[in-house]
This record gives C-alpha cells, sequence and structure tokens, in this order.
C-alpha cells in the first residue's frame, strides 16, 4: 500500500497508517516523508573586528644595568695614632661635615705648643735683628762701623725673617694635624660599617692609610648599562638624519624600573657615553642620572631601562592578540566589505603602548579581526562587530619631548 500524503496533522496520519495495517517501521518511513521540515541554515560565526590605531609614537629601547653612586668616598685618617672615639652609627645617613671618628688629639696638641714656642723665639730674634739693622743705619752714615758689620746685620735681619716664616709654616701644620685627628665626612650620603674599632692603632696619611669607613651618595644616584654595537650605530645614524640627537650631546629621557616593579616608574636622563668600545664584548657603556630623594634606589640594584630609540613617526598599531604566525611568516585576518575572510600576511615592528606597530601589510581602512581568530579561515564568512582599539597611555606626552615637533634639540640637563 502506498502512503498517502495529506496536510492533516501528524497524529490522525500516524492513527490512519495503523488501522489501514501498515507497519510500524513503514509507518515511520512515510510519516518521515510527508511531513515538510526545513532543516536550519547555520550563521556564519560573529567575531569582533577593529581598524588599525594611526598614532604620533616613538620607540624606546630596553637595557638592563646596575646602580652606582655618583659619589663614593673611602673615608681614611689623614694622622696616625689611636682611634679614640666614633660618633655616628651604622648605615645612617650623615651630612658633608659630620663627625665620624677622633683619632687621640694629645700629641697633636702637645706638637702645636712646641712649635708655637719655637714660633715666639723666631718672632723675638726678629724684633732684635730689627733693632740692630736700625742702629747700623745710623752707624753707617757716620762710618762707625765698617760696610761687613752692615750687611752681616742686614743678614742677619733677612734670617730672622725667614725664620719667622718658617715658625708660622710650622704651626699651621701643627694645627692641620690637629685638624685632622677629627675625621669629618667628605660627602653627604649614606656611611657604611665601622671597619676599625676604638682603641686601635691606624695609619694616617700615606697610600697604606687605614679605612674606616666608606661612604656613597644617594641622591641623584647613577645608572651604567651597555648597549652593542648595532644600538650605537643606530643612534649614531639618526643623530645624523636629525631624528634623535646623541647622548653625548642631549640629556635623552630614560625610564626605570626595579625588579619587583611592573612599570618604568622613575624618570631620568642621559649623562655620559663612554668614548670607545669594549673590545673584548663589542659594547659601550652609557649612564643615566635618576633622583632619588627617598633613597628607594640604592647602588648595586639590579634595574631595567628604557632609553629613547627613534625619533617621532606615525605607525599602524593592532592589538597582538590579532596576529597569528605560521612556520614562514606573521598574517591577520582582514574582513572584506562583503563579509568574506581575508588573509593577509604582514612584518611586524616594535610594540609600543600595549601594542603592535604593523610596517608592511595593512592600511588604516581595514577592518581586521582581533578576537574568535579560531572561528574564520580563509575565505569564509563571518558576522562582524566593531570594537575600538585603545593604546595605553605613553611613557612621556610627544610634545613634551618634540616641542616643535622635531627632534630634541641638544641642551642642558633638566633638573631632578
Amino acid at each position: 500500500m502506498s502512503a498517502i500524503c495529506i496536510g492533516s496533522p501528524r497524529a490522525f496520519l500516524r492513527e490512519l497508517l495503523l488501522r489501514l495495517g501498515v507497519a510500524p517501521l513503514v509507518a515511520i518511513v512515510a510519516l518521515a516523508a510527508c511531513t515538510d521540515v526545513e532543516t536550519p541554515v547555520p550563521l556564519p560565526p560573529q567575531v569582533d573586528v577593529a581598524r588599525p590605531l594611526s598614532l604620533d609614537v616613538v620607540e624606546w629601547d630596553e637595557y638592563t644595568g646596575r646602580l652606582s653612586a655618583t659619589d663614593r668616598v673611602e673615608v681614611r685618617a689623614r694622622v696616625g695614632g689611636y682611634l679614640e672615639s666614633i660618633h655616628y652609627e651604622e648605615g645612617e645617613m650623615v651630612d658633608e661635615g659630620d663627625l665620624l671618628f677622633v683619632v687621640d688629639p694629645r700629641p697633636f696638641e702637645a706638637a702645636l705648643s712646641a712649635v708655637k714656642a719655637e714660633r715666639d723665639q723666631a718672632a723675638a730674634r726678629l724684633e732684635l735683628a730689627r733693632s740692630d739693622r736700625q742702629r747700623a743705619g745710623r752707624l753707617i752714615k757716620s762710618r762707625a762701623i765698617s760696610e761687613e758689620e752692615f750687611d752681616r746685620r742686614v743678614t742677619s735681619l733677612r734670617d730672622a725673617e725667614a725664620a719667622v716664616r718658617a715658625a708660622e709654616a710650622a704651626v699651621r701644620d701643627a694645627e692641620l694635624d690637629l685638624e685632622f685627628a677629627q675625621v669629618r665626612a667628605p660627602i653627604a650620603g649614606r656611611a657604611g660599617r665601622h671597619l676599625v674599632t676604638e682603641g686601635n692603632l691606624i695609619n694616617g696619611g700615606t697610600a697604606q692609610s687605614t679605612l674606616l669607613t666608606t661612604i656613597v651618595s644617594l641622591d641623584p644616584i647613577h645608572c651604567y648599562f651597555e648597549a652593542d654595537e648595532r644600538a650605537y650605530l643606530k643612534y649614531v645614524r639618526l643623530d645624523r638624519e636629525g631624528q634623535r640627537p646623541g647622548s653625548r650631546t642631549t640629556p635623552n629621557p630614560v625610564f626605570l624600573a626595579l625588579a619587583d616593579e611592573e612599570g618604568f616608574l622613575h624618570r631620568g636622563y642621559m649623562d655620559f657615553v663612554d668614548n670607545e668600545l669594549d673590545v673584548s664584548t663589542g659594547t659601550i657603556l652609557g649612564r643615566a642620572v635618576f633622583p632619588n630623594s627617598e633613597a628607594l634606589l640604592s647602588p648595586g640594584l639590579f634595574a631595567r631601562i628604557l632609553l629613547l630609540g627613534s625619533g617621532r613617526y606615525e605607525a599602524l598599531l593592532i592589538p597582538d592578540s590579532a596576529i597569528a604566525m605560521d612556520q614562514s611568516e606573521h598574517f591577520v585576518y582582514v574582513v572584506l566589505e562583503s563579509g568574506q575572510v581575508e588573509r593577509r600576511s604582514v612584518r611586524t615592528g616594535a610594540y609600543l603602548r600595549g601594542l603592535r606597530a604593523i610596517t608592511e601589510g595593512l592600511t588604516a581602512g581595514d577592518y581586521i579581526v582581533v578576537s574568535g581568530l579560531q572561528q574564520v579561515r580563509a575565505g569564509s564568512e563571518v558576522r562582524s562587530r566593531v570594537v575600538p582599539v585603545e593604546a595605553g597611555p605613553a611613557l612621556i606626552p610627544l610634545d613634551e619631548l618634540f616641542p616643535n615637533g622635531a627632534a630634541p634639540a641638544p641642551g642642558e640637563a633638566p633638573t631632578l
């Protein structure tokens, strides 16, 4: 019996077939054939798309370095003797001129008294010589003394004057020795530990003088780093082309981050580039200086720094999440006006303000897939939802870095 298709409900049709004695399996086939059900067509996947962000940017080159004190002094006594007392706490901040150590001053006080007495004796002999010279001047006019005697008294006066000057110099030298018995801080900074304790005999005034302690200055502080030959040549060429001035003539900005810091929070400037490259490493030494009023930065700390690495230019920026990579190239998916997806090879550049610069392969008007890359392939259709691309904050406003729209001119170091 052949099945007859009618427009009645499925329940009625099932009952009719059963009454006609149709087998259950045949009835099911008949129901499927007679039921007009449309198969739903799946919608294309929806993805987020965005246009590349066009911004004026500069590149920053990252290096690793070590912090170092701008001034470091090894404190040694200028005179020898027994260390009598210590007048500072280990590790504390000291000001220039603060008393640190005292060498037993009694030998120097005695020496000063002795030379002062010798100075007084020389002054008395000088007075006598002056009187003899005055009398000789009167007597020579009357021929009461010979010219030989007159010359002798003149010479005695000169000898007495020289003796007084020598005695005065000896007094000043003894006063210096007594003053040097008090060892004072030559610079302001943080003092180190006591390397000699009270009661010890110390040497002073020579190359082998006893080291008492060290002092390092903290504000400002230096950071030394090394750049390779390629970086050095890049900076030289940028300087010659007028895009970025050299750090030998211009205090280019530098930003610093400590080992436990996520961002580069400390701003300084370049103040030195060495005069030659190290032939053993092929690197050149550079130095930046940073303010350190809170004494957070300490000599010897490891640091990461960012140095201005280019001139100002316009770049196309996209999120890193929009870039895919195979064994041969980087590529992005571009959504055309028809809704089809096109694979586009791109050349990537620097990572700037949280986005990746694209130097080749895109235009500012392209829509690229920024999320949902796993759902698309070249030639497929997608539904698009446009989302904005946002860049992170700049380390330094470009109008401040390039006030005239061009490369900063050589100038004095900024005030920190």
